[in-house]
């Protein structure tokens, strides 16, 4: 039987074969790679900006802050040149020939201000407000904090629509701002917020102010951006994490803060999201001690501060920021920093035992987990934009209910003419205010506590 042989392809024919050989490859992996990236999950605009924890993971430690973290999935520290409003160039090119300093950045970075408002009611903003929160973007803090006061209540004649319209007012100014630059914004409630002041009854005098805070913080447009812990008190009591650090907000607008409330702060500072923490830092209105004219007596500080900074110590809270004040203080007490942080609003007052003027601040906080400090502050006069030096504070005050010392004075550098100005005006107790490890500041070199 004869071979039978098929009869070779024309050169056309080879062409149009192989063509559509390869026509067919490569549809199959074109096919194949949009499978694969179908597949993959889909990035959500804005995911973990405020990302939340049940409530039950500090009441009952579900979760350490690394988890918590990583469920967050919280953007990483800006590096790139910020972009700057018109206004915020202006503001800048003002600050003279050198601009505005910027000092060196850490692990983490705070924006601190506190007491915003002015006269009762009012729905304006004195200018070193707008100022403040046009400068935010400059130095591209991972959080703002506020010590409270952001509106201008604590009247009871003021009617429902007229505290709307402050809290209006307020998101105008300050948090819409923040919300469009994606900055997370943590606060505490101030007694011309919500106070937390009780008459007849038990019942809270300013109970209306209460819920209508209550409903503006709570409303999903006002979502304040941070990654919340607990927030089933939300806004008076709540926690939440910052690139590892944990935050406590308490509810400080008036000087008593109730015995289960107490509990409640027991119990998170405790949990494994607190103590699993890089750090931890307390957010309260009133302070522990009195720090300026006609503000250092009982009533404008937290009633039992020894009792509430054996808690803060006890659970390693590193720094207590509060405001009520209207001064800037840096300072510290035992094992505690004390942030008295300045205002931008109406109303500054002077340090007691000083001889400065008042003046309007805002505190940059530069935190090194590394640094056995851990904090150093860059704080601004926001009318001039100049630092101040601390080294021109008051190296410690004799508050109505305790000495604190400047936070780069150890106790041990008191001598005993200082030690006498104090004892004779409190108890022997009153007067200790010691700290095992010093803090160094330098001037101008190194701005580590710039006032």
């Amino acid at each position: 039987m004869r071979p039978t042989f098929s009869r070779p392809m024309s050169p056309h024919v080879q062409r149009f074969v192989t063509g559509l050989s390869l026509g067919l490859i490569l549809a199959i992996c074109l096919a194949c790679s949009q499978r694969v990236l179908l597949s993959a999950d889909p990035a959500t605009p804005g995911a973990g900006a405020t990302a939340e924890v049940s409530p039950n993971i500090v009441r009952e430690g579900g979760s350490s802050m690394e988890e918590v973290a990583d469920n967050a999935a919280s953007a990483d520290s800006p590096t790139e040149a910020p972009v700057l409003s018109a206004e915020a160039q202006a503001i800048i090119a003002s600050a003279g020939p050198e601009g505005l300093y910027n000092p060196p950045r850490k692990d983490v970075r705070l924006v601190v201000i506190s007491d915003l408002n002015s006269a009762y009611g009012s729905t304006d903003y004195d200018p070193e407000v707008d100022k403040a929160i046009a400068l935010v973007p400059f130095w591209q803090p991972d959080a703002v904090v506020c010590s409270g006061d952001m509106v201008a209540g604590q009247k009871q004649s003021l009617t429902v629509d007229q505290v709307n319209a402050m809290w209006q007012a307020f998101d105008d100014h300050v948090a819409a701002p923040l919300r469009q630059q994606g900055i997370p914004y943590g606060f505490t409630l101030g007694n011309h917020d919500a106070s937390s002041a009780r008459g007849q009854n038990n019942q809270f005098i300013f109970q209306q102010e209460r819920d209508l805070a209550s409903a503006y913080w709570n409303a999903p447009a006002h979502d304040p951006g941070v990654n919340f812990i607990d927030r089933t008190d939300f806004p008076f009591f709540y926690t939440f994490e910052q690139n590892g650090v944990f935050f406590m907000a308490w509810d400080g607008s008036s000087s008593q803060i109730p015995a289960d409330k107490l509990a409640w702060v027991e119990s998170a500072l405790s949990s494994e999201a607190a103590q699993s923490a890089k750090a931890r830092m307390v957010l309260s209105h009133l302070p522990l001690y009195g720090v300026a004219q006609r503000r250092d007596q009982p009533g404008e500080v937290l009633a039992n501060a020894p009792q509430l900074q054996d808690i803060l110590e006890r659970h390693n809270v590193h720094t207590l920021i509060s405001g009520h004040q209207h001064a800037y203080y840096p300072a510290h007490r035992g094992n505690l920093q004390l942030l008295h942080a300045g205002l931008l609003g109406s109303g500054p007052r002077a340090l007691i035992d000083g001889s400065l003027a008042p003046w309007k601040a805002l505190t940059v906080i530069d935190i090194d987990f590394a640094d056995p400090n851990l904090t150093t502050y860059t704080t601004y006069d926001i009318t001039t934009l100049r630092r101040v030096d601390d080294t021109t504070l008051p190296r410690f005050l004799v508050s109505h209910n305790g000495l604190i010392l400047r936070r780069d004075v150890p106790y041990s550098d008191l001598t005993p003419a200082d030690k006498a100005v104090c004892q004779q005006r409190l108890s022997a107790d009153q007067c200790i205010a010691q700290r095992p490890t010093r803090i160094h500041a330098t001037w101008p070199w190194r701005p580590t506590y710039a006032a």
